[in-house]
């Protein structure tokens, strides 16, 4: 037991206080201690489940200049997309609300500081299948007739 402690809090101490040392070079760590609730948020992550909503409000669509038929094209796949976000959410899809973002970004869950670059929704005339591109946080959606 003795072997122990000392094993996980003596020979991590001078990690732990090389590691304060460094907060405290900014008063990092005076701010931190003062204001644990205001930073937590920043400094920790805490899954929260993702929502249709949630997607939509994530994913801005790039859309063709209003007034064109393109455009009207992009509105009714915008409509197809929010019925399908529905249904994941609701169980009636092949796959979750998650799935959909893992395909789109590469990530399980939104990270505290945000994405970036910002997610996207594109629209394609030479596929009749979603295409995503991690890098850059784009959803391709087919233009379906």
């Amino acid at each position: 037991m003795c072997h122990l402690q000392w094993h996980i809090l003596d020979s991590s101490s001078s990690v732990i206080d090389r590691f304060k040392g460094g907060l405290s070079a900014l008063n990092f760590l005076t701010a931190l201690q003062q204001y644990p609730t205001l930073l937590a948020p920043v400094l920790s992550h805490s899954e929260k489940k993702l929502t249709a909503l949630k997607l939509e409000r994530l994913f801005k669509p790039d859309l063709s200049p209003s007034g064109s038929n393109r455009r009207l094209r992009d509105g009714q796949t915008l409509g197809y997309w929010a019925d399908y976000r529905f249904d994941c959410e609701e169980g009636q899809a092949a796959v979750c609300v998650e799935n959909v973002f893992m395909f789109a970004t590469g990530l399980t869950s939104l990270p505290p500081s945000g994405l970036e670059p910002v997610p996207k929704i594109e629209f394609l005339d030479d596929s009749l299948f979603p295409m995503a591109n991690t890098c850059s946080n784009t959803m391709k959606l087919p233009l379906l007739n």
